[in-house]
């Protein structure tokens, strides 16, 4: 159940970094098909996974500076799942790498205007 007074639950791109997680799981099961694609799924849950974990932890820590910090460390997961997916060129359809560089190019946009927000309401006070 979705408690309507928790900040994470409004923050968009952690909805969208968990949407990313569950159309991955569908991604997974073609990778599946392929050993090459197998040990790439390894490797890809985890970072995406990482991307909502670390935004989950740094909401939960409690302060900018922490938030901030937790926050650039899921960016760098994000990083890591974009550039993945274009090695993954030769295992899923273009459409779907296209789809899913689209939608982190997003996280990470919207995780860099957050950083930059949090720092300058940090640096004004």
């Amino acid at each position: 159940m979705q408690n309507k007074n928790d900040r994470l639950e409004s923050f968009g791109i952690y909805r969208l970094a968990c949407q990313l997680f569950d159309e991955f799981w569908e991604d997974s099961e073609i990778l599946g098909k392929d050993y090459r694609g197998r040990e790439l799924v390894k490797q890809q849950v985890r970072s995406i996974d990482s991307i909502c974990a670390n935004i989950e932890e740094g909401y939960g820590r409690g302060s900018r500076k922490e938030l901030t910090h937790y926050l650039r460390i899921s960016r760098g997961e994000a990083r890591e799942s974009k550039g993945r997916y274009k090695r993954m060129h030769r295992l899923l359809p273009k459409t779907i790498i296209e789809q899913r560089l689209a939608t982190l190019d997003q996280i990470i946009g919207g995780l860099t205007n957050t950083i930059n927000t949090i720092t300058k309401k940090q640096n004004q006070s």
